[in-house]
């Protein structure tokens, strides 16, 4: 396992959002685009868990995210931010989702 410095970690920038929309990349069955409402401000990303989950099962709901990553284009779509999970393996993948309803854009340490 790589050990990393507390500052590294200090540099990601962990937040809650709230999916305000999703919907299935067109020609990639496992890509979900999701619009993601951080409070301040709104941010896309492309999820790889359309073989796992429908779009509406993201909708209305609160996940951990990472907002500062540089934006990469994925199928010719921007993607913003990323979407935390638990990974077993590739077919059971779990959102992490905050244990109560908190502010959205609020930060995760």
């Amino acid at each position: 396992m790589l050990e990393v410095d507390f500052s590294d970690f200090q540099k990601l920038d962990i937040r809650i959002g709230r999916v305000i929309s999703a919907e299935r990349v067109e020609g990639a069955a496992r890509l979900l685009k999701l619009t993601v409402d951080f409070g301040q401000y709104r941010k896309q990303s492309i999820a790889g868990l359309g073989h796992i989950y429908n779009p509406e099962d993201f909708i209305g709901k609160q996940f951990a995210f990472v907002v500062n990553l540089k934006p990469k284009r994925i199928r010719g779509i921007a993607s913003e931010c990323m979407m935390l999970a638990a990974v077993v393996d590739e077919n059971n993948v779990t959102p992490l989702i905050p244990e109560k309803d908190v502010p959205d854009g609020c930060k995760v340490y």
